[in-house]
């Protein structure tokens, strides 16, 4: 992705997250891919409504040297997923209100919705505690991630991925709608996941037809 174009992205998808409630204040980051190389990473306690593209650093995913403003402290969390996973294009690290509820609870969310089921994939693991900015972080998340496009950070906030930077908006919004259900199905008695093989099932025609028809559709 051309870099330019990358920075004016990761500006207006800040702003978006703020209009949406999906982040408060500084709080959060969001990454794009740039090549094989770099990626384009939000900035340490950016400000979301005043980010510009020349505020947006481009990071080296070997070793975090940068060039720009210095980039987000979770910035090492950002490469290792690029690293790890071929798919993603895009990463987005949000404290969003219900997620951080069952993030706090330390609970998995079952796949009790089918859209979660679709775009998430077969349930939300919720990573073990770790202290920001760490080595461990970036382990314990990378296994929550495993076959999944989210993760909840375990009394901290969530992380989305997408193979674009669209596609990982909405599996924030997902995750927060799927959260605020399984908090309110508690109440009620309890949430009914979706069977496991079905919801697998799902989250691969997802993968593998539907987005591959959405795309077609952007193309052309």
């Amino acid at each position: 992705m051309d870099v330019r174009a990358a920075q004016e992205l990761l500006c207006a998808m800040g702003r978006r997250l703020l209009e949406t409630g999906l982040v408060a204040g500084t709080w959060g980051n969001i990454s794009v891919r740039l090549d094989e190389s770099a990626m384009a990473i939000t900035p340490t306690a950016g400000d979301y409504r005043t980010l510009r593209p020349a505020d947006i650093p481009v990071v080296a995913l070997a070793d975090g040297t940068f060039t720009g403003e210095k980039p987000s402290s979770e910035w090492r969390l950002h490469a290792a997923i690029y690293a790890e996973r071929r798919d993603a294009q895009a990463v987005i690290h949000t404290h969003s209100m219900n997620a951080s509820t069952v993030a706090a609870a330390r609970r998995d969310v079952p796949p009790i919705l089918d859209d979660l089921a679709q775009i998430i994939g077969p349930g939300v693991r919720c990573a073990p505690y770790a202290l920001p900015s760490t080595r461990r972080i970036v382990r314990v998340t990378l296994k929550a991630l495993r076959g999944r496009n989210a993760a909840l950070l375990a009394n901290h906030g969530a992380v989305c991925i997408g193979r674009d930077l669209e596609e990982a908006f909405t599996c924030c919004q997902i995750l927060e709608k799927g959260c605020k259900a399984f908090i309110e199905a508690e109440f009620l008695g309890g949430a009914r996941p979706i069977n496991g093989l079905e919801a697998a099932f799902m989250h691969q025609y997802y993968l593998r037809k539907y987005a591959r028809k959405e795309k077609g559709k952007h193309d052309g």
